[in-house]
Protein backbone atom coordinates (compact mmCIF):
# COMPACT_ATOMS: atom_id res chain seq x y z
CA UNK A 1 0.00 0.00 0.00
CA UNK A 2 1.07 3.36 -1.19
CA UNK A 3 1.47 5.64 2.20
CA UNK A 4 -0.89 8.50 2.34
CA UNK A 5 1.54 11.12 3.49
CA UNK A 6 2.84 14.56 2.14
CA UNK A 7 1.46 17.81 1.42
CA UNK A 8 -0.63 16.52 -1.46
CA UNK A 9 -2.11 13.70 0.23
CA UNK A 10 -3.89 16.87 2.35
CA UNK A 11 -7.61 16.94 1.67
CA UNK A 12 -8.28 20.34 -0.86
CA UNK A 13 -11.34 21.89 -1.09
CA UNK A 14 -10.89 22.43 -5.12
CA UNK A 15 -10.19 18.43 -5.73
CA UNK A 16 -13.15 16.96 -2.77
CA UNK A 17 -16.32 15.77 -3.30
CA UNK A 18 -18.47 14.79 -0.73
CA UNK A 19 -21.14 11.63 -0.56
CA UNK A 20 -23.43 11.35 2.51
CA UNK A 21 -24.91 8.21 2.52
CA UNK A 22 -28.30 7.41 4.39
CA UNK A 23 -28.82 9.36 7.35
CA UNK A 24 -32.29 8.54 7.42
CA UNK A 25 -34.29 7.65 10.50
CA UNK A 26 -34.35 4.13 10.74
CA UNK A 27 -30.33 3.94 10.92
CA UNK A 28 -30.28 6.53 12.98
CA UNK A 29 -33.08 4.21 15.07
CA UNK A 30 -30.25 1.55 15.38
CA UNK A 31 -27.49 3.65 15.48
CA UNK A 32 -25.43 2.19 19.04
CA UNK A 33 -21.82 3.21 18.40
CA UNK A 34 -22.19 7.26 18.75
CA UNK A 35 -24.97 9.21 20.28
CA UNK A 36 -27.59 9.55 17.62
CA UNK A 37 -27.72 13.64 18.70
CA UNK A 38 -23.87 13.72 17.65
CA UNK A 39 -23.91 12.23 14.56
CA UNK A 40 -27.20 14.56 13.56
CA UNK A 41 -24.91 17.21 14.62
CA UNK A 42 -21.23 15.82 12.81
CA UNK A 43 -23.38 15.28 9.94
CA UNK A 44 -25.03 18.52 9.53
CA UNK A 45 -22.19 20.50 10.17
CA UNK A 46 -20.25 18.51 7.38
CA UNK A 47 -22.49 19.24 5.11
CA UNK A 48 -22.20 23.12 6.00
CA UNK A 49 -18.69 23.27 5.78
CA UNK A 50 -18.78 21.44 2.14
CA UNK A 51 -21.27 24.47 1.17
CA UNK A 52 -19.13 27.13 2.32
CA UNK A 53 -16.19 25.54 0.60
CA UNK A 54 -17.80 25.11 -2.41
CA UNK A 55 -17.67 21.11 -2.07
CA UNK A 56 -20.03 19.35 -4.60
CA UNK A 57 -22.08 17.37 -2.23
CA UNK A 58 -23.68 14.32 -3.39
CA UNK A 59 -26.66 13.20 -1.25
CA UNK A 60 -28.49 9.70 -1.39
CA UNK A 61 -30.88 7.57 0.94
CA UNK A 62 -31.51 3.70 0.31
CA UNK A 63 -35.16 2.77 0.12
CA UNK A 64 -36.26 5.84 1.86
CA UNK A 65 -40.18 5.20 1.39
CA UNK A 66 -39.27 2.86 4.28
CA UNK A 67 -36.30 3.82 5.79
CA UNK A 68 -37.75 7.39 6.02
CA UNK A 69 -35.93 10.60 4.23
CA UNK A 70 -32.30 12.65 4.89
CA UNK A 71 -32.30 14.32 8.24
CA UNK A 72 -33.67 17.39 7.25
CA UNK A 73 -31.16 19.00 8.80
CA UNK A 74 -28.98 18.08 5.69
CA UNK A 75 -31.39 18.73 3.31
CA UNK A 76 -32.04 21.99 4.54
CA UNK A 77 -28.24 23.17 3.81
CA UNK A 78 -28.99 22.01 -0.14
CA UNK A 79 -32.56 23.33 -0.49
CA UNK A 80 -33.82 22.05 -3.28
CA UNK A 81 -31.55 19.31 -4.76
CA UNK A 82 -32.30 15.31 -5.84
CA UNK A 83 -31.49 13.38 -2.89
CA UNK A 84 -30.74 9.94 -4.71
CA UNK A 85 -32.42 7.36 -3.78
CA UNK A 86 -31.32 3.73 -4.51
CA UNK A 87 -32.25 0.03 -3.73
CA UNK A 88 -28.42 -0.71 -4.03
CA UNK A 89 -27.46 -1.38 -0.48
CA UNK A 90 -23.79 -0.63 -1.81
CA UNK A 91 -23.82 3.33 -2.98
CA UNK A 92 -20.79 2.66 -5.12
CA UNK A 93 -23.02 -0.37 -7.45
CA UNK A 94 -25.67 2.62 -8.43
CA UNK A 95 -24.48 4.15 -11.56
CA UNK A 96 -26.61 7.25 -10.80
CA UNK A 97 -24.23 8.14 -8.17
CA UNK A 98 -21.08 7.28 -9.58
CA UNK A 99 -22.09 9.34 -12.44
CA UNK A 100 -23.04 12.03 -10.67
CA UNK A 101 -19.55 11.82 -8.52
CA UNK A 102 -17.80 11.73 -11.56
CA UNK A 103 -19.44 14.33 -13.22
CA UNK A 104 -17.64 16.75 -10.50
CA UNK A 105 -14.41 15.89 -12.00
CA UNK A 106 -13.07 15.98 -8.62
CA UNK A 107 -10.35 13.04 -7.39
CA UNK A 108 -10.43 13.10 -3.63
CA UNK A 109 -13.68 11.25 -2.75
CA UNK A 110 -15.32 11.97 0.89
CA UNK A 111 -18.18 9.73 2.16
CA UNK A 112 -20.43 9.61 5.76
CA UNK A 113 -22.78 7.35 6.49
CA UNK A 114 -24.85 5.30 7.98
CA UNK A 115 -23.91 2.32 9.09
CA UNK A 116 -20.22 2.44 9.09
CA UNK A 117 -19.96 -1.38 8.37
CA UNK A 118 -22.05 -1.79 5.66
CA UNK A 119 -23.25 1.69 3.84
CA UNK A 120 -19.81 3.15 4.51
CA UNK A 121 -17.36 0.11 4.06
CA UNK A 122 -18.71 -1.41 0.77
CA UNK A 123 -18.62 1.65 -1.51
CA UNK A 124 -15.24 2.75 0.33
CA UNK A 125 -13.94 -0.43 -0.10
CA UNK A 126 -14.78 0.02 -4.14
CA UNK A 127 -13.75 3.12 -4.85
CA UNK A 128 -10.19 2.30 -3.75
CA UNK A 129 -10.43 -0.76 -5.85
CA UNK A 130 -11.16 1.43 -8.55
CA UNK A 131 -8.25 4.08 -7.90
CA UNK A 132 -9.68 6.64 -5.87
CA UNK A 133 -8.48 8.90 -3.26
CA UNK A 134 -11.08 8.08 -0.27
CA UNK A 135 -11.23 9.74 3.63
CA UNK A 136 -13.95 8.35 5.75
CA UNK A 137 -15.87 11.33 8.04
CA UNK A 138 -15.51 8.52 11.37
CA UNK A 139 -18.05 10.85 13.29
CA UNK A 140 -20.40 12.07 11.19
CA UNK A 141 -20.85 8.17 10.38
CA UNK A 142 -21.85 5.30 12.58
CA UNK A 143 -22.58 1.53 13.14
CA UNK A 144 -24.90 -0.50 14.73
CA UNK A 145 -22.70 -1.53 17.67
CA UNK A 146 -19.23 0.36 18.73
CA UNK A 147 -17.60 -2.92 17.68
CA UNK A 148 -19.16 -2.74 14.13
CA UNK A 149 -18.06 0.99 14.05
CA UNK A 150 -14.76 -0.22 14.89
CA UNK A 151 -14.14 -3.21 12.79
CA UNK A 152 -14.97 -1.21 9.92
CA UNK A 153 -12.64 1.47 10.37
CA UNK A 154 -10.21 -1.15 10.74
CA UNK A 155 -11.29 -2.78 7.21
CA UNK A 156 -11.72 0.12 5.10
CA UNK A 157 -8.04 1.46 6.71
CA UNK A 158 -6.49 -1.63 5.54
CA UNK A 159 -7.99 -1.50 2.03
CA UNK A 160 -6.25 2.04 1.91
CA UNK A 161 -8.95 4.85 3.28
CA UNK A 162 -8.11 8.03 5.12
CA UNK A 163 -9.93 8.55 8.32
CA UNK A 164 -10.96 12.14 9.62
CA UNK A 165 -13.45 13.89 11.92
CA UNK A 166 -15.41 16.50 10.36
CA UNK A 167 -13.75 19.31 11.86
CA UNK A 168 -10.37 17.64 10.74
CA UNK A 169 -12.28 17.89 7.39
CA UNK A 170 -13.27 21.43 7.53
CA UNK A 171 -9.81 22.90 8.73
CA UNK A 172 -7.83 21.18 6.31
CA UNK A 173 -9.96 22.60 3.11
CA UNK A 174 -9.28 25.92 5.14
CA UNK A 175 -5.58 25.43 5.86
CA UNK A 176 -4.22 29.08 6.30
CA UNK A 177 -6.22 31.56 8.47
CA UNK A 178 -4.92 34.43 5.81
CA UNK A 179 -7.18 32.59 3.27
CA UNK A 180 -10.15 35.01 4.77
CA UNK A 181 -13.43 33.89 2.06
CA UNK A 182 -14.25 31.08 4.37
CA UNK A 183 -13.05 31.96 7.97
CA UNK A 184 -15.69 33.42 8.92
CA UNK A 185 -18.09 30.82 7.90
CA UNK A 186 -15.67 28.14 9.49
CA UNK A 187 -15.87 30.32 12.65
CA UNK A 188 -19.91 29.96 12.49
CA UNK A 189 -19.80 26.33 12.10
CA UNK A 190 -17.04 25.76 15.16
CA UNK A 191 -19.70 27.95 17.09
CA UNK A 192 -22.88 26.20 15.96
CA UNK A 193 -21.37 22.57 15.97
CA UNK A 194 -18.06 22.31 17.78
CA UNK A 195 -19.02 22.42 21.10
CA UNK A 196 -16.58 23.50 23.44
CA UNK A 197 -14.21 24.95 20.81
CA UNK A 198 -17.43 27.02 19.90
CA UNK A 199 -17.54 28.27 22.95
CA UNK A 200 -14.15 28.49 23.56
CA UNK A 201 -13.89 30.58 20.34
CA UNK A 202 -16.78 32.96 21.47
CA UNK A 203 -14.25 33.63 24.91
CA UNK A 204 -11.49 34.23 22.69
CA UNK A 205 -13.37 37.47 21.32
CA UNK A 206 -15.11 38.07 24.42
CA UNK A 207 -11.51 38.52 26.03
CA UNK A 208 -10.11 40.43 22.97
CA UNK A 209 -13.13 43.32 22.94
CA UNK A 210 -12.46 43.55 26.61
CA UNK A 211 -10.64 46.45 28.27
CA UNK A 212 -7.81 45.52 30.53
CA UNK A 213 -8.90 47.19 33.80
CA UNK A 214 -6.93 50.61 34.90
CA UNK A 215 -5.00 50.50 37.94
CA UNK A 216 -6.83 52.57 40.22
Amino acid sequence: MTPRNGLKSLLRPEDSVLVLIDHQPYQLANLNSHDPHMVVNNSTALAKAAKAFGVPTILTSVVADRGGLIFPQITDVFPGQEVIDRTFINTWQDQKVVDAVKATGRKQLIIAGLWTEICVAMPTIQALGEGWDVTVVTDASGGTSVEAHKVAIQRMTAAGANMMTWLAVASEWQRDWARTGHAAELSELLVQHAAGSGIAFLWEQQLLKTPVPSEG
